[in-house]
């Protein structure tokens, strides 16, 4: 996603409902934030790092 992207904001306004929030540090030492997310019956996990090099973040969804 872009720089100036907020894809958690993105996706509390298409209706997703945040349920659960963690974060953690992966072995590089980065905190990741993790988001479980949930609209009507499906639910998502949406993975947010900042970028290594650069400004901006990464990010992963995940449907379960």
């Amino acid at each position: 996603m872009a720089d100036d992207s907020r894809p958690l904001s993105e996706l509390v306004a298409q209706g997703w409902e945040i349920l659960n929030y963690r974060s953690s540090h992966d072995p590089s030492g980065v905190v990741v934030e993790n988001f479980l997310l949930r609209k009507q019956k499906t639910h998502r996990i949406l993975s947010v790092r900042p970028k290594m090099l650069g400004k901006g973040f990464v990010t992963k969804e995940i449907d379960l």
